[in-house]
């Protein structure tokens, strides 16, 4: 039972109408002015990719890496990653935690501090 998404003529509102039957097509009214002056547009969608697949589509970190590689959550911690794993040793425990949570959104103490600051502060 699909959500259909028109734009009102009389309110140029767009509305999401629930259609019970997809084989009967009705001509619904704008639930906000009560017009029937409805055309359907198409609707957004999201396509959701794993960690994996960002990982995999942006390539491996270092030099010369776009300005949208480190603005995306989920490349933080992807170079320090990559040494331990060049060197063959296990990221300690409080590491790989302090990544997932930055990832997540939460910056350890240290870093909240300068998030806060200026960019000028150490010059003052």
């Amino acid at each position: 039972m699909p959500i259909y998404e028109y734009i009102c003529h009389k309110c140029r509102k767009k509305v999401g109408i629930f259609m019970r039957m997809t084989a009967v097509q009705a001509d619904p009214a704008c639930p906000a002015c009560g017009g029937s002056g409805l055309e359907r547009v198409f609707s957004s969608f999201a396509v959701l990719k794993s960690t994996a697949t960002v990982h995999e589509e942006s390539g491996q970190p270092g030099a010369g890496m776009s300005a949208d590689y480190y603005k995306d959550p989920r490349n933080i911690g992807r170079g320090l990653e990559k040494q331990f794993k060049d060197m063959n040793m296990e990221i300690p425990a409080e590491i790989k935690k302090s990544i997932e949570s930055a990832r997540e959104g939460v910056l350890p103490d240290s870093l909240r501090e300068m998030d806060s600051a200026s960019p000028d502060s150490a010059y003052g």
